[in-house]
């Protein structure tokens, strides 16, 4: 594996998008300690910002306070990086495939645009997590991204595919504009959560104040929950049998678009 930990805190955002087992892979300490980053306008070097220990591999731990650095494994295709002190803004954005484990919180847009892999964040997530850009027309495009804690704006705004699941609560307008896919929050969620959604679900387990463009269908049993909260156990979840047992009361719209996405709700009194 290779190990880099913080040595000099950056004084301004410091653009690190070179970290990521795509461009580690085969080379030496000194070529990683070589690589270009940013910090503010002026372009730096890993090594002079991190310690690096061991040569290029696909497995990267990185230590520190982090929560100045930015773009850490965005882009990513394959391997394994660790976070020990959480991150700055765009974690994992746009990544295709590999695993991030955080251990802390993330700024903004962590797992923006991705379309693949997996992000397991043990902290609080900022604005925009799994969302799109502004002027994009899709958010998150495949993978699982987990919370261990809140989130803030717009969770998932315009996904097209994939699971985002939030162990707390979420702030406005989650999954504003989906298109499809699936946000599972277990706090509180938001308001205007699902406006202008096309299709997905969104899953909630606190009675939300929801926009008047959502209709009551049905109270039921959703079967595709038991496989998904199956799934999510496999990733160290703890989720109660009766959420994947119970009743939830659905919820149709956003009807100022399409009307074909579903907001269900988990009845407490079932």
């Amino acid at each position: 594996m290779t190990t880099l930990t913080l040595q000099l805190q950056p004084q301004a955002p410091l653009e690190a998008a070179a970290i990521t087992p795509d461009i580690f892979l085969g080379k030496s300490e000194r070529e990683i300690a070589g690589l270009p980053v940013v910090h503010g306008n002026e372009t730096c070097l890993l090594g002079d910002f991190f310690k690096i220990e061991g040569s290029g591999s696909a497995e990267i731990i990185v230590n520190g306070d982090l929560t100045r650095v930015k773009n850490l494994a965005s882009g990513m295709t394959q391997g394994h990086v660790v976070v020990n002190g959480g991150a700055g803004m765009h974690l994992g954005a746009a990544m295709r495939g590999g695993v991030i484990d955080a251990y802390g919180s993330v700024d903004a847009w962590a797992g923006a645009e991705m379309k693949g892999g997996k992000i397991h964040i043990r902290g609080d997530a900022g604005h925009g997590l799994g969302g799109a850009y502004r002027g994009s027309r899709h958010g998150m495009n495949r993978g699982l991204i987990i919370v261990e804690g809140n989130a803030g704006h717009e969770v998932g705004a315009a996904m097209r595919r994939g699971m985002i699941l939030v162990t707390g609560g979420t702030g406005d307008f989650t999954g504003a504009f989906m298109i499809a896919g699936t946000i599972v929050v277990l706090g509180n969620l938001g308001i205007r959560a699902g406006a202008g959604m096309l299709r997905g679900t969104i899953v909630a387990f606190q009675m939300p104040e929801l926009l008047p463009t959502f209709r009551y269908d049905c109270t039921y049993q959703p079967d595709f929950l038991k496989l998904i909260f199956q799934e999510l156990r496999t990733h160290g979840l703890s989720i109660s049998d009766g959420f994947a047992t119970g009743c939830y009361k659905r919820y149709s719209g956003d009807f100022n678009r399409l009307g074909k996405g579903e907001i269900l709700i988990y009845d407490q009194r079932k």
